[in-house]
């Protein structure tokens, strides 16, 4: 469906934060599901924890965030060059298992709510159909011009 190519084109996250490897599934306003090769050369492995390697939680959470953000480009046809998605909440965020190179981080984003600029979704990590993490995620959608004037204006 959307391959890193792609997904480069409407997400401004790079190497090494950009975080969603291929999108395989998508529904607009109602589902996206991607996913996220872990590989032992990840930078976060350095110091996360030296000798047993766990990816941080709060980096499941951005990859969440992305496959969200994605979801909600493709919904509402939005260009990146004239739209930007800023996180404005986390709710309900609980981590079950580890994720540790070689798992295949597996991201599901579910449309909880769309009114006018503001996206509430819900989403869900799993490797090998386990759930790893989960939470729901509210943004909201700025004019780009906004944006680089540092106004949150939808």
């Amino acid at each position: 469906m959307m391959d890193i190519t792609e997904i480069s084109k409407l997400l401004p996250h790079r190497y090494p934060f950009l975080l969603v490897d291929r999108v395989i599934e998508l529904e607009p306003e109602k589902k996206l599901v991607g996913y996220k090769n872990v590989t032992a050369n990840e930078e976060f492995f350095n110091g996360h924890f030296p000798g047993h390697p766990v990816m941080p939680g709060v980096l499941i959470l951005e990859a969440l965030a992305q496959a969200c953000a994605l979801l909600a480009y493709k919904s509402a046809a939005m260009s990146p060059k004239d739209h930007v998605v800023y996180l404005m909440a986390i709710d309900g965020a609980k981590f079950r298992k580890p994720v540790v190179p070689g798992d295949r981080l597996t991201l599901t984003a579910e449309v909880l709510r769309h009114k006018a600029s503001v996206w509430k979704q819900r989403g869900v990590a799993t490797v090998d159909g386990q759930v790893v993490a989960e939470a729901e995620f509210l943004a909201t959608v700025v004019k780009a011009n906004d944006a680089a004037a540092g106004e949150a204006k939808p």
